[in-house]
């Protein structure tokens, strides 16, 4: 993969030790695989809500950047279980989209089930379940979990290997995790 190759990374932050919060901040970082930073946006989801996938819908429209080549979810529930869809990120987008996350897991079934009931339950379950399977992914000396749509198997894994220079998190998504702190940060004073 060549040096200039951009993705864009999708990060979120919130206060979750504020009772109030209501909002979710995500960043958007265009980061090419030789690390350099080629754009920032940001958007915003409910906590709790189901609007993440529009959120990340508008994020890639706002930045109008069709040199990105893939596009890099850093969850899958971000905000409380406010579920990506993550076909409709890739139809939106019309690039590859991976969500990457760091840590072994059941799954989200049983938090779901403990956060919610009735319809505002099945709405989330169906999405969770349309998800693809997780994949472990070695990176370095760790390993990723990585769900792709738009590519395969073996792509999805030479994409994160190919952003992650170090570690274990693709630098789009270190960035874009920094950027959404920061920027949440920033919000959250203002208020």
């Amino acid at each position: 993969m060549k040096p200039g190759v951009r993705a864009l990374g999708v990060a979120e932050s919130f206060r979750g030790d504020d009772a109030s919060a209501d909002r979710s901040t995500f960043a958007g970082a265009v980061v090419r695989r030789d690390r350099v930073v080629d754009g920032l946006g940001y958007a915003a989801c409910t906590v709790g809500g189901t609007d993440a996938t529009t959120a990340v819908e508008s994020l890639v429209d706002d930045l109008g950047r069709p040199d990105v080549r893939y596009v890099l979810l850093g969850a899958v529930a971000p905000a409380w279980y406010n579920v990506f869809d993550l076909s409709r990120i890739h139809e939106a987008a019309q690039r590859p989209v991976l969500a990457v996350t760091f840590e072994a897991s059941d799954g989200l079934e049983a938090g779901l089930r403990d956060a919610f009931s009735g319809p505002e339950l099945r709405e989330r379950l169906d999405l969770y379940r349309s998800l693809p399977d997780r994949r472990a992914v070695s990176v370095d000396d760790e390993t990723v979990y990585v769900r792709h749509v738009g590519c395969d198997a073996a792509e999805a894994a030479a994409i994160v290997r190919a952003f992650t220079p170090e570690g274990g998190r693709p630098e789009p998504l270190r960035v874009a995790r920094l950027a959404a702190r920061a920027g949440d940060e920033y919000a959250a004073d203002r208020e």
